[in-house]
């Protein structure tokens, strides 16, 4: 073999070689999606709100525990008789104002966050590229919805079972059934809830595409938020309501009635769907086309 057939086969190889270290644009997007998971988890702040979130269930069994008084309206009334209302009853109280407050403050930070301390400049440097960041910053939103509802679901479950009594379960309709069922059914009432706060998350990606300072992001969206249930109450104009954001969220409930009423879940995550959707393509539309001087 001459000396150039030896140098060519070299510079072969090393091209073979670069050629395999080099990520794929698939890798690219795993680990893109990965980052930004540890960007929302790696925060204090995200903890101290799961935290804070997982401290409601407590709160509210520790108090009904300590009153000693049983009965009453809705599944507050019903959690000294049967621990297992204490997962209900936690996410039914968590949903007009914990969880939308811990959503507004991620989705409003998702994007100005890191324009405010120059990082997203050197992000959209790398081949990922923005449409793909967005849906990255997306995707965490979505997981960091599923987790806080979960949270709620796992600590009212472990209080339930420690300070109340536990079993079969009287649903709504009047039907009893195992505790097994009624797990099962909070489980998937927790996801319902998860999946109402995806407007929500969406309108605050959009707003943080707006502005470099993740405070603003964070007021603005909650008070979006505040907008909707102002709206929400004004008996005058009941014709918008279907409307609006919220108006679906109390249907969680129809999944402990046997069977379970669809209607209302369908039409929430109808809605839940539009917000997002149009929310999402005006967040692309101003981050594909955004000037970043961070």
């Amino acid at each position: 073999m001459s000396l150039s057939e030896t140098a060519d086969r070299r510079d072969l190889a090393k091209v073979n070689n670069q050629n395999a270290r080099r990520p794929t644009a698939g890798r690219h997007t795993i680990a893109l999606f990965a980052s930004e998971l540890h960007l929302v988890f790696g925060r204090a702040r995200t903890w101290v709100t799961l935290a804070v979130l997982a401290g409601v269930p407590v709160l509210v069994g520790v108090a009904i525990k300590l009153s000693g008084t049983e009965g009453g309206e809705g599944f507050i009334g019903q959690i000294a008789g049967n621990g297992f209302f204490l997962v209900v009853a936690s996410l039914g109280l968590s949903l007009p104002f914990f969880l939308p407050t811990a959503v507004t403050v991620v989705a409003g930070e998702s994007l100005a966050g890191e324009a405010s301390l120059g990082t997203l400049r050197n992000m959209l440097t790398a081949p990922a590229g923005r449409s793909r960041l967005l849906a990255a910053k997306m995707v965490a939103l979505v997981v960091f919805c599923l987790t806080a509802t979960m949270t709620i679901w796992l600590a009212g479950l472990i209080a339930g079972v420690v300070l109340f009594p536990v079993g079969d379960v009287v649903l709504l309709s009047g039907t009893t059934v195992s505790l097994a069922d009624g797990l099962l059914r909070a489980f998937g009432i927790a996801i319902l809830v998860a999946l109402s706060l995806l407007g929500l998350a969406g309108v605050g990606l959009f707003v943080s595409s707006l502005t470099s300072t993740p405070l603003a992001a964070m007021a603005a969206t909650f008070g979006a938020f505040i907008v909707f249930g102002i709206l929400g109450a004004i008996p005058q104009i009941d014709e918008i309501h279907p409307w609006l954001l919220m108006y679906g969220w109390p249907s969680f409930a129809d999944l402990l009635r046997d069977p379970p009423y669809w209607d209302a879940i369908i039409r929430n995550l109808l809605l839940q769907a539009a917000y997002l959707g149009v929310f999402y393509a005006a967040a692309w539309a101003r981050f594909t086309s955004r000037d970043i001087n961070g």
